[in-house]
């Protein structure tokens, strides 16, 4: 069986949108279908290898995915996109035989909480909650006191937290987290947090000696805006926010974090 993103495309559409799983041919290479899963939705998380189920995995993390094959599944490996769980790798079907396997389930998002007027808010708790994030911080170590000595300059809290928290990739597919700024717009008095696709760069203007009062510009190809807030509230509002001049909200119901590195 030749494998495709055409022909994982056709393999979920059997599936649906719900729960359902399908043993896969023999000749099948699992792992170049979780190769391809991964391109689609970054790296995966492991819930079971070499038959053994990580003690972790609960229905935060992908327990629905492991129903239909009780104590047969022996390497499975699953993705959050959305209201679903996506799932692949191997099990024994009910002759014992070892086959690929693909598998969906529903998956509860959490709903974003409403904000109430002054209310003190936790933007970065705020961002897990709507991106249903169940995993550990990627990337807790890093050395700030290093990356800010570099560029010469104290760094905003909750982006340092983003990129604790998230580590290297984008939220839902499309918005890239820098891990460090980038300082090619320095001269115009702006660092780089953030990217799209669409060639949107999402940027702090450094003005004044405390970095959490900077304001974010988003500079287009011919124009620039500059918004009164934190990054990490900046991005909750566009994932979730229809009316906002750079929402995600109108094409994206429920929001997801993909990582481009395999956990540890």
């Amino acid at each position: 069986m030749e494998l495709t993103q055409a022909t994982v495309n056709d393999l979920l559409a059997q599936l649906g949108s719900r729960d359902g799983y399908m043993y896969l041919p023999l000749d099948l290479d699992s792992q170049d279908l979780t190769d391809l899963l991964g391109d689609r939705y970054g790296a995966p998380r492991t819930l079971v290898l070499g038959g053994f189920t990580d003690p972790t995995v609960d229905e935060s993390r992908g327990a629905a995915l492991l129903v239909p094959f009780e104590d047969r599944a022996v390497t499975i490996r699953a993705w959050a996109y959305g209201e679903q769980w996506v799932g692949t790798g191997t099990a024994r079907d009910a002759e014992g035989i070892e086959r690929p396997v693909l598998v969906v389930a529903h998956r509860e998002v959490p709903e974003p909480l409403a904000v109430a007027p002054d209310e003190d808010v936790d933007w970065v708790e705020r961002l897990i909650r709507i991106t249903g994030w169940t995993q550990p911080a990627r990337r807790p170590d890093v050395d700030w006191a290093d990356v800010e000595s570099r560029l010469g300059t104290a760094l905003p809290s909750d982006y340092k937290r983003m990129v604790e928290t998230f580590g290297e990739g984008a939220f839902d597919g499309y918005l890239h987290l820098n891990q460090e700024p980038w300082t090619s717009l320095r001269e115009d008095g702006l660092l780089i947090w953030a990217g799209t696709e669409d060639e949107y760069l999402y940027c702090w203007r450094v003005d004044g000696d405390d970095p959490d009062r900077w304001p974010v510009v988003v500079q287009s190809f011919d124009d620039e805006d500059s918004f009164d807030c934190q990054a990490a509230e900046f991005v909750c509002r566009i994932l979730i926010e229809l009316h906002h001049p750079f929402t995600m909200a109108r094409y994206f119901d429920t929001h997801w974090f993909m990582n481009y590195r395999e956990e540890d």
